[in-house]
């Protein structure tokens, strides 16, 4: 079994579509291991998004990420990795392939439902910068 963390992103709280995409995920085989809503700090994100931080459009996406509370997600599946970035779509959404969820619900690079770690490490990572041992649960 593999984990991995997931943002639900500002634009997703906002249109109240959080159920939606976490429908999508468990009705994939995908398990909820550890869930909670969060307001993402500067230092948290700009520790998140280091790399990123240096580019000039990075106040942008801290702004946009810092403007309202995000759910936090630890997805736990085989290859849960690589299935939640295929059922999510390209980052931009403008380009991600029909039938994906940010085609569906996202707008743009930015505005794009959730953040999902792309590989094992950033997810270990990840995982340990959003939650504690104890927050996380298996079955």
């Amino acid at each position: 079994m593999q984990r991995t963390l997931i943002l639900l992103k500002p634009d997703t709280v906002d249109k109240r579509i959080c159920g939606t995409v976490i429908d999508r995920f468990e009705r994939a085989g995908l398990r909820i291991c550890g869930c909670k809503m969060i307001q993402l700090t500067p230092a948290v994100l700009k520790e998140h998004y280091a790399h990123i931080a240096a580019k000039p459009f990075y106040p942008e996406v801290e702004k946009f990420m810092g403007s309202l509370p995000v759910i936090a997600l630890v997805l736990e599946a085989e290859d849960a990795i690589a299935k939640v970035r295929d059922m999510l779509g390209l980052t931009d959404s403008r380009k991600a392939a029909p039938g994906t969820i940010r085609a569906e619900l996202g707008v743009d690079q930015m505005i794009n439902v959730a953040h999902a770690s792309d590989s094992p490490e950033a997810a270990e990572a990840e995982v340990k910068r959003f939650f504690t041992k104890e927050e996380l649960f298996a079955y």
